[in-house]
């Protein structure tokens, strides 16, 4: 009997398929995440985007059926410091840029005004001490901190009070909101003090936040299950598709982030 030897041909595609199939495997630092937020913009320089919610099951991820619009940073975006790998080709994320922190980051504490609010994610009530330190450099910096604890000269220079109804003629911007894990490793000059939080307006871009609307965030907060690991993520759309794959993310249409 002739035994035939495959193909040039036919090796190189049986190891094209075998390399697809290792890659649409492989572990992402947040293949145990079950909830995701996902912010996409049409470039990487525009101040607003599109919101949509998704939950992972057991055949992938899954529409909410949210689909609204956000506000982000007065400058657009730029790579931040995340879960994901380091990419290249786009702005990357500095501290005082008026830029939104780019790629996939864990969603940590909800925060507010109230004494208590209906989530089931970790909460801090704020008080009239609080700040977030965003003086690179500093021992708390990138941290919320009550200056009662570590002291006035710990927070001295920071522009991040938390109660910015006391501090800032009235201002809710925070009232309601959750703090997205950027640059949690505080490098120097990296970018500090990320949240989602309440927008004034739909065209109140931030200094580096995503904000909406007080309806949007309390049926975010509400959602939220901090057992399903959440994880919160801004991308252009051309980065989005770029890296869907990849990154083993749901496949969505063209962001409708016109105002």
């Amino acid at each position: 009997m002739t035994v035939r030897r495959p193909t040039f041909a036919v090796l190189t595609l049986a190891i094209t398929l075998a390399g697809a199939v290792h890659a649409g495997t492989t572990k992402t630092p947040w293949h145990a995440s079950r909830q995701l937020v996902l912010v996409t913009t049409t470039d990487w320089n525009i101040d607003h985007g599109t919101l949509r919610t998704y939950t992972r099951g057991e055949h992938g991820w899954v529409a909410t059926g949210v689909s609204v619009p956000v506000t982000i940073g007065k400058n657009g975006a730029g790579w931040g410091l995340g879960l994901n790998a380091p990419q290249s080709g786009g702005p990357v994320k500095h501290e005082g840029d008026n830029r939104s922190p780019a790629g996939v980051f864990r969603i940590g504490d909800t925060f507010g005004y109230a004494e208590k609010i209906y989530t089931a994610m970790p909460y801090l009530a704020l008080n009239a001490t609080q700040y977030c330190v965003d003086v690179s450099g500093a021992k708390h910096y990138n941290r919320i901190v009550d200056a009662n604890v570590v002291g006035a000269a710990a927070v001295k220079g920071s522009t991040e009070p938390m109660r910015r109804d006391l501090h800032a003629n009235g201002d809710q911007r925070y009232r309601m909101g959750f703090v997205i894990e950027q640059n949690p490793q505080a490098k120097p000059q990296a970018g500090s003090c990320i949240f989602g939080h309440l927008w004034k307006s739909p065209t109140d871009a931030t200094a580096g936040c995503t904000a909406m609307t007080p309806a949007v965030m309390q049926s975010l907060l509400a959602w939220l299950r901090p057992e399903d690991q959440p994880v919160f993520i801004l991308l252009p759309q051309h980065e989005y598709e770029r890296l869907r794959t990849t990154w083993q993310l749901p496949a969505i249409a063209a962001p409708g982030g016109a105002r």
